[in-house]
């Protein structure tokens, strides 16, 4: 472990999880323990050992998220799935979450979960792929000694399955493995200290992830956001002795592209609320992670060429802490975007909004055919949809159901809110064009409305991760700390899109 931010490798799980090995085989190796799902209803696989009646008696019932070792020479793990007519990808990446953790002192993890009855093959591999990765996650970096032992390896036992069968989890199995790596680099990210992941070393770590996922990376530092009138970012950091940056990653696919995607993410390293200063309580600890939506749009990034997406996409990551000294923006002030409209700060603690405009002028003047963005934006969003939904708004039909269904396929759930522009008059300014806040409700929606303002005709989604940014507890393939919100989400949209809206 180094003490010293420079030599901290921030992003530690793209090495790890590239490096666990991943094998699908028809039956499984002599002396590991399996993790045998388990149902409460239907027989119980003849590789637990017991029947039904002998693993009531010992307190197991098949519910989900349960797991029991089974006593006796044979070592097997029982992992409750639920009923069996219930069981969907969602389900297995729960259970095998549940299975990696109840062997957290294994690296090596084998598991029949994704031969599950009824369940796509592949669709079954990825997922309980991912949820073995990101269930054993852990951020170790900054302890003098690991307390986890890390999965070197992971088997996919399909009984007595023919080679065609196993070539279509391998296939599924590599796509888990890639999208839990994604998801995990944006955890490590979110739960790096801000001490350490300033938004200059932010913008380091994008340039040296995208240029080896084949990205083309722009770095804009302070001086070039002078130059391109990027008032509202700029804004943000005046109160800072740490520089901003904006980072622009492209990354195009071989042949013509089917179109081009814009994503936009928030990237508040440290978010005190500025003049406008936060209470000092769980919440404001928690703001290392207000860039946790830059850092699933980065993570995604990475991943765009091994998923093969077939349109450009262009990611704007805004980047700086939002701190209150001598030199802070003021309430009052009136800022002027890279767009030209002017913005009167009426709250230095609603000044993820501020930067995110810039970046969306950005992108539209690079001519993106859709945008959508991804940032912890409001408390209001907390308070209405808790902890596990991400509120989604946008002024596109089809784009905020493509977003919904790739939210349904990763089990990274949203919740649509209306765009109602019947509250767009709270945002308005006796000095500016607009104001950066609303009236005392609806707080998620007239954030939105502002972001829209920038957006105009353009097809737009807007997430607000708020809530699910972190978890409290160990939560299935949701380990205590940030989640990583987004990162899956993000790539399955891009798999997906088209300019008309529809899959590609």
């Amino acid at each position: 472990m180094s003490t010293d931010p420079a030599e901290l490798d921030l992003v530690p799980s793209d090495t790890a999880i590239r490096a666990v090995q991943i094998t699908v085989v028809a039956a499984a190796p002599d002396g590991a323990t399996v993790g045998v799902g388990v149902a409460p209803d239907g027989d119980v696989p003849v590789s637990v050992g017991l029947n039904r009646g002998e693993l009531e008696r010992w307190g197991f019932a098949g519910k989900a998220g349960q797991t029991f070792a089974v006593p006796g020479a044979r070592p097997v793990v029982a992992v409750g799935t639920g009923p069996a007519a219930d069981v969907t990808p969602a389900v297995l990446r729960d259970a095998a979450a549940a299975f990696a953790r109840s062997v957290a002192r294994d690296d090596v993890v084998v598991t029949t979960l994704a031969d599950a009855s009824g369940v796509d093959v592949a669709q079954a591999a990825q997922a309980v792929v991912e949820g073995v990765l990101l269930g054993r996650y852990r951020f170790d970096e900054l302890r003098t000694a690991a307390t986890t032992v890390p999965v070197e390896e992971l088997v996919l036992v399909l009984d007595g399955a023919d080679e065609a069968r196993l070539e279509q989890a391998r296939a599924g199995a590599r796509t888990g493995q890639v999208l839990a790596r994604a998801t995990a680099v944006s955890r490590d990210l979110a739960n790096t200290p801000p001490g350490y992941l300033t938004a200059p070393a932010f913008a380091d770590v994008a340039v040296r992830l995208g240029e080896a996922a084949g990205l083309e990376v722009q770095v804009h530092d302070k001086a070039a956001l002078v130059a391109l009138g990027c008032g509202g970012l700029l804004g943000v950091n005046a109160g800072s002795v740490v520089e901003p940056r904006m980072v622009r990653l492209t990354y195009t696919p071989a042949g013509t592209p089917a179109g081009h995607l814009g994503l936009v993410g928030k990237g508040i390293t440290y978010d005190s609320g500025g003049i406008s200063l936060k209470p000092s309580n769980a919440m404001h600890a928690a703001m290392k992670m207000d860039m946790a939506g830059a850092g699933s749009v980065l993570a995604a990034m990475t991943v765009l060429a091994e998923l093969d997406v077939p349109v450009s996409v262009s990611a704007y990551l805004a980047c700086t802490d939002n701190m209150p000294s001598g030199s802070a923006t003021k309430l009052g002030d009136v800022l002027t975007s890279r767009a030209g409209r002017t913005i009167e700060v009426m709250n230095t603690d609603a000044e993820g909004r501020l930067v995110m405009v810039d970046a969306i002028a950005l992108a539209l003047e690079d001519g993106v055919d859709a945008i959508v963005d991804i940032a912890t934006l409001t408390g209001a969003c907390l308070a209405a949809l808790g902890t596990r939904n991400a509120g989604l708004i946008g002024n596109d039909d089809a784009l905020a159901s493509l977003v919904e269904e790739a939210a349904e396929l990763t089990d990274e759930t949203v919740w649509r809110l209306p765009l109602d522009r019947r509250y767009r008059s709270q945002l308005d300014s006796d000095v500016a064009d607009i104001k950066n806040l609303g009236g005392e409700f609806a707080g998620a929606i007239t954030a939105a409305l502002f972001l829209a303002e920038w957006v105009g005709a353009t097809p737009w989604a807007h997430l607000d991760i708020a809530g699910p940014m972190k978890s409290d507890t160990d939560d299935a393939w949701r380990t205590k700390g940030a989640t990583g919100f987004g990162a899956r989400l993000l790539a399955e949209v891009a798999r997906t899109w088209s300019p008309e809206g529809a899959p590609a």
